[in-house]
């Protein structure tokens, strides 16, 4: 007769299994940014590139401490972005004055778990945004396909004209708090310190050309590719 073992399962401390690999996460703060809470409902972030604001739910708490610098550790402290939609710039050399760790109340429960990440997310944007800035970069990809920067006629600001197969072109407004320059005819590169906004923007302007898979024709953001496929013969 086949006995079957009984398998015991591990004993793993309740509190590892709730904790958040994104929100526990800390976040280096540069020495030239400065930090305050307003009336803890949002934290005020202050930068060389401007200032911005992040709202915060109630049960968020934040904890500042010094840096101290680990002596097997190597490289930068600073984490650069691995998504293809905006990057951050270069991370200066100096290392962070501060490091700021963000918490809850109770992480057992759902909604603050759930909250943990994204808020840190959030913030670790913002710091960046305010110290680097983001920048994304668009390809335009197709026989006539061309833009220009312009001044916009309406609004006194700039504009993109694109030139993407149509009988027209289409005029795009670059709203505040975004920059744009066109090295080339076919590239665009955007600038921001809004990481939200930037990737909103950039969308727009894929929306109108998206890369079709057939002629690889269309609007590229990043380093964004697509796998072509073969045109159905009779």
């Amino acid at each position: 007769m086949l006995r079957l073992a009984r398998i015991r399962p591990k004993c793993v401390d309740p509190a590892l299994t709730r904790a958040s690999h994104v929100g526990s996460s800390p976040i280096a703060i540069p020495p030239d940014l400065s930090l305050s809470l307003t009336d803890h409902s949002a934290v005020q972030i202050s930068g060389p590139r401007g200032q911005t604001s992040v709202p915060l739910p109630a049960f968020v708490r934040l904890s500042l401490s010094p840096y101290v610098a680990s002596p097997n550790a190597s490289g930068t402290p600073y984490r650069t972005s691995s998504s293809g939609l905006s990057t951050p710039n270069s991370p200066p050399n100096a290392p962070p004055a501060q490091v700021l760790e963000i918490s809850v109340q109770n992480p057992d429960e759902k909604e603050q778990r759930a909250a943990w990440g994204l808020t840190r997310a959030l913030v670790a944007n913002a710091v960046t945004g305010v110290s680097r800035g983001f920048t994304v970069e668009l390809n335009l990809v197709g026989v006539g396909y061309r833009v220009a920067l312009e001044k916009d006629p309406t609004t006194g600001g700039e504009r993109l004209s694109l030139k993407l197969g149509f009988a027209h072109w289409i005029h795009v407004p670059i709203p505040s708090g975004i920059t744009a320059q066109v090295p080339h005819s076919t590239r665009i590169v955007l600038g921001s310190n809004d990481k939200h906004q930037l990737g909103q923007f950039a969308a727009d302007i894929r929306a109108f050309r998206k890369p079709e898979p057939y002629k690889g024709k269309g609007i590229f953001v990043g380093g964004e590719t697509i796998k072509l496929k073969d045109v159905k013969k009779k």
